[in-house]
Formats: C-alpha cells, sequence, structure tokens
C-alpha cells in the first residue's frame, strides 16, 4: 500500500496516519511492526532498490559492448544508469529523502539493519559496474555510492513548482536551471567515470 501511495505523492507527503487509514487498521496495530513512517520507507526502499537492480543488470548486459574502449564502456554505463533512475522517479525521491529524513526517526536496530541491507545493495551494485567496466577497480563503489546520492539530490529539482515553470517561460534566460533528470544525470555520471578511470 505504501509503494502505491508513493506513485500518487512525494516522500515528504506520506504519512503514517494516512497509510493506517488506506490499509485499514488503527495506527497503533500499524506500530506494531513498524515503529514509524521512517521504517516503513526505508524498508520500502530496500524493496525497490532489490527490484531495481534486477532490472538494471539486464540493461547493463544488452546495452555494453564488451569489446569497446574503456571509456566507450563508461559512456555507455552512466547513460543506462541515468536512464535507468531517471525512470524511477520513487526510488530517487526515497533516495533524497535518505539522509535528511529517513535515517532521522529510527531506533539503533532498525538503523542497522537497513545500513546492513544497503551495503549488500552497494556490493551488487558495484559488482554490476566492475562486470562491466573493471578498470574502475575499486573505485566502481565510490562511483555507485556518488551515482545513488547525485540521483536522489537532482531528483528534488524535478518537477520544478509552477511558479518556476512560469519563470522560466517569462525570462527564458533562467531556463538554465531547468533541467531533465536524465540529462544532468548522465553528465553528472559520466564526469564522474571520467575522473575515476585510471590514466594511460
Amino acid at each position: 500500500m505504501a509503494a502505491a501511495m508513493l506513485d500518487e505523492m512525494p516522500v515528504a507527503e506520506l504519512s503514517l496516519n494516512e497509510l493506517s487509514r488506506r490499509v485499514g487498521l488503527a495506527k497503533s496495530n500499524v506500530l506494531r511492526y513498524f515503529e514509524s513512517r521512517e521504517a516503513v520507507l526505508l524498508e520500502l526502499m530496500d524493496d525497490f532498490l532489490e527490484r531495481w537492480l534486477v532490472e538494471l543488470t539486464g540493461e547493463l548486459a544488452a546495452g555494453i559492448d564488451a569489446n569497446a574502449t574503456p571509456e566507450a564502456r563508461s559512456g555507455q554505463l552512466a547513460h543506462i544508469l541515468s536512464g535507468s533512475l531517471a525512470g524511477r522517479p520513487v526510488l530517487c525521491d526515497l533516495f533524497g529523502a535518505q539522509g535528511a529524513v529517513l535515517e532521522r526517526n529510527v531506533s539503533v536496530a532498525v538503523a542497522k539493519r537497513h545500513k546492513r541491507s544497503s551495503l549488500a545493495r552497494l556490493a551488487i551494485t558495484s559488482g554490476l559496474v566492475r562486470r562491466h567496466v573493471p578498470e574502475l577497480g575499486d573505485g566502481a563503489q565510490r562511483f555507485c555510492m556518488m551515482s545513488l546520492l547525485s540521483a536522489g539530490a537532482l531528483s528534488s529539482y524535478i518537477p520544478p513548482p509552477p511558479s518556476l515553470v512560469a519563470a522560466y517561460a517569462d525570462e527564458p534566460a533562467l531556463g538554465v536551471f531547468h533541467f531533465n533528470l536524465r540529462d544532468a544525470l548522465s553528465m553528472a555520471l559520466t564526469s564522474m567515470l571520467v575522473g575515476l578511470l585510471p590514466r594511460a
């Protein structure tokens, strides 16, 4: 039910009261299973990550040419990864809320469980990246961490509120601040990869 709610509203607007109402349980009953709204969302984030990694495995295998140069494979990786993340706005929204909101109202036990799971997902993601661009070596993990943080940060600007859309329309020069999530992510990820690839 929480996943369906996030298709309708941003993470910041999902409340435990509304979740309880939609599942037909008293809030106290929901709290028997989850200690807070944040705990619900962290678990949901882990589920989304698991499903995304299954799909990403296939996307990378189909889209990266193993015979291409490291630079070309890096470009293909950035293109696929940025498109894959941009196509999952709820996951990006959860990444964006993770540090500032979701990890702020949970117990030590929940925090440890979440971070252990995140560490396992990071290992899988890093392994995928190393499989296609082995030249990154240990830099693959840093790249993956920064990619997910970038997706969360950039997604907070998408879509812009109506007032900004109107401002961009009135003053086209301001449009430099109006960007497409996929394009912005592609630029950010490409820049990171260029910095991490070993120099000849």
